[in-house]
């Protein structure tokens, strides 16, 4: 009887933290959270372009540092609002990785 609670309450916990982790993907947080402005590609939707945003391929975002990108994404830039209390410094920096992917 031991074994199979040990069991159930070990299955509840892989439901319960495995959400939790797959929102630290890189690709997961950008498309919840970044797709919608910024497009599945880096190209910016028609969102985005009404607030200006750059194509994540532009020469002034490939230049950028990597920690001017999480400051820009944790205290927001122009028309983009800030996600820090939305998303962890841990999701942030995952997006960010994920960004350099879609600049190729």
């Amino acid at each position: 009887m031991n074994r199979i609670l040990t069991l159930a309450a070990a299955s509840i916990v892989a439901l319960t933290v495995s959400p939790a982790f797959a929102q630290t993907s890189g690709a997961a947080v950008y498309s919840a959270k970044c797709q919608m402005c910024h497009g599945a590609n880096g190209q910016p939707t028609m969102a985005g372009k009404s607030m200006k945003a750059l194509p994540f391929n532009s020469p002034e975002l490939k230049k950028a540092s990597t920690a001017s990108l999480i400051a820009a994404v944790t205290n927001g830039k122009g028309n983009m609002p800030a996600y820090a209390g939305k998303l962890s410094a841990a999701q942030i920096s995952a997006a960010v990785e994920y960004i350099r992917t879609l600049q190729k």
